[in-house]
Parts: C-alpha cells; sequence; structure tokens
C-alpha cells in the first residue's frame, strides 16, 4: 500500500469512516494493520487485489458491499509511475502503463458504482490523477496519456453520477513523500518488453530522491477529505502550479482563433453549456439536449 494511500486512509479513519483498503503485498498491509492497532481503532477489511483483474474487483466489490451493507465512498488510486522516451516505448509500456493507471479507474468504476447506488445517504467517487493531467512531460507520455485519461472520464462522470445525489472529485497530486519512484523495477513478467531498455536501480534511487521533499502523505489525505467534503469537482492539492495554470491559460487563449464563429455554432455551443449546468445541478440530460 502506498503511503499517499495510508494518508487518504488515516484521514478518512479520524472522520470516523470504516474502511476497505486493498492491498497487493503482505508487508505493506502488516505495516498499515500496525497503524490501526496502534491508534486503538477498527482494523479496515483488507482486500488483496490486482486493479488490473477485473474479476477478482468485481469480488472485492461484493465482498465490501455485504460486509458493511452499504458503500458510501469510492477512491481510486492506483498507479505506476514509469518514464521513458514516448517514441520508444513498445505496446507492452503502453498497456501496463494505461492499463493500471487508467484501466485500474475504469475497473473501480465499473466495479463499485452498482454498490454505491444501491446505498443511501451522501455517497461519492474520487478519482485520483495526478498533476501530470495538466503538465505533460517528455520523459512522461504514456503516464501523462493515462492521467489525462482519467481527468477526462472524471470530469465526465461526475455530471452522470449527479441525478444519482452521488459526488465525483478529480484529484491531482503533485509531488508527495511517496516511493512511486519504485514503480519501474515492479514490471511485471507479462509486459517485459520494454522499448525504455532496463530500469537503472542507481538512476531511479538518484530520481527517488526528490520525492523526499515532497508533501506528507497525511496531508494530501486531509485535503482529498476536505475536497470531497465539499463537494468540489477539482481537487489540486500543492499551491507551487499556480504559473504553470497560468501560461496553460494564456496559452489556450492564444491559440483561439481571432474571427467571428457562426450563429448555428454558437447556439450549439450554449446548448452544450447549459446541459452540463444543468447536469451538475443532478438534472439527467440526453442527446437531444445538445442540439
Amino acid at each position: 500500500m502506498c503511503p499517499r494511500r495510508l494518508g487518504v486512509a488515516q484521514a478518512f479513519s479520524d472522520a470516523g469512516m470504516r474502511l476497505a483498503l486493498s492491498y497487493r503485498n503482505e508487508k505493506d498491509k502488516e505495516q498499515v494493520a500496525q497503524w490501526f492497532a496502534e491508534q486503538g481503532r477498527e482494523q479496515p477489511l483488507f482486500l488483496k487485489l490486482d486493479v488490473t483483474d477485473r474479476a477478482r474487483f468485481a469480488a472485492v466489490a461484493q465482498e465490501a458491499f455485504d460486509h458493511f451493507g452499504e458503500v458510501h465512498v469510492l477512491v481510486n488510486n492506483a498507479g505506476v509511475s514509469v518514464f521513458g522516451p514516448t517514441d520508444e516505448a513498445t505496446y507492452d509500456d503502453f498497456d501496463w502503463i494505461m492499463g493500471v493507471n487508467f484501466g485500474g479507474v475504469v475497473n473501480g468504476i465499473v466495479s463499485f458504482l452498482p454498490k454505491l447506488k444501491a446505498s443511501q445517504g451522501r455517497r461519492h467517487v474520487v478519482n485520483i490523477a495526478s498533476m501530470a493531467a495538466f503538465l505533460p512531460g517528455p520523459q512522461a507520455g504514456i503516464y501523462t496519456a493515462s492521467k489525462f485519461a482519467v481527468r477526462g472520464l472524471t470530469e465526465s462522470l461526475r455530471y452522470n453520477l449527479a441525478p444519482h445525489g452521488i459526488g465525483c472529485s478529480l484529484c491531482c497530486p503533485a509531488l508527495t513523500r511517496t516511493n512511486a519512484w519504485t514503480s519501474a523495477l515492479k514490471r511485471p513478467d507479462g509486459f517485459g518488453q520494454s522499448g525504455f531498455g532496463e530500469a537503472d536501480a542507481d538512476e531511479l534511487a538518484q530520481f527517488g530522491t526528490a520525492f523526499d521533499a515532497g508533501m506528507d502523505p497525511r496531508e494530501v489525505g486531509d485535503k482529498i477529505l476536505a475536497g470531497m467534503t465539499a463537494q468540489k469537482a477539482l481537487i489540486l492539492t500543492h499551491p507551487e502550479h499556480g504559473p504553470d495554470f497560468a501560461e496553460i491559460y494564456e496559452a489556450s487563449l492564444a491559440a483561439l482563433p481571432d474571427e467571428e464563429a457562426p450563429p448555428e455554432r454558437l447556439k450549439i455551443e450554449e446548448l452544450r453549456r447549459e446541459a452540463m449546468r444543468k447536469a451538475e445541478q443532478g438534472v439527467a440530460m440526453s442527446l437531444g439536449d445538445l442540439t
């Protein structure tokens, strides 16, 4: 279990929530169980899971629902941070990174949304992406693509869930004190044909020193809980990216053609905007509302 996920679990536990936590590594599970024991807290329901295993994900969702009787919050937070020149990437590189980072979110949504819809009270989905959902990099093409995909999916899903009374947030943390940099050393055998070459442990360890300066995972967890409670569509945890967003905004406006759009197109775009506003208010919209 990555430290950031533990930070979320700690924040949720402090808020009085009962937890089901997925894990892959037994040692990580033991460390988390130890924290809960030291705090005198109820132990989470631990569920062993590979997020790319759809059948297991469905079984985990059912087990959590049966155990608690309801499911109110889903946090999708699994991911691998693997970098290399995108122009040299193989199918295995794409399939592994996209399969975990985007496919894992898809599997969580498909498996758990029926359980949330069958539950009562306040419910929420939080999909954790990364600042890479806004900021591409020369060594992070596939990673960036996966986070852009999570961003687009989550922003659209929010409109679909509103009529069910279910909130939905996209969280994009930046540098956090985790061991995410070790992902490249854990490549599954089934995705062994990489165009990035063999991972250099020393180089990765040097890269990992940057994470030492990252935000404490518990602080990230607290900010996710606060954003979710406030029903925020977008949860940004790190303050240092103001210049990046200003540059994105200015470059986007500058790229728009300096010309008048025809009235017919303006009408369609205003219908789209109105449909989005209504959807966020909980009104179910259809294709017929867009023309």
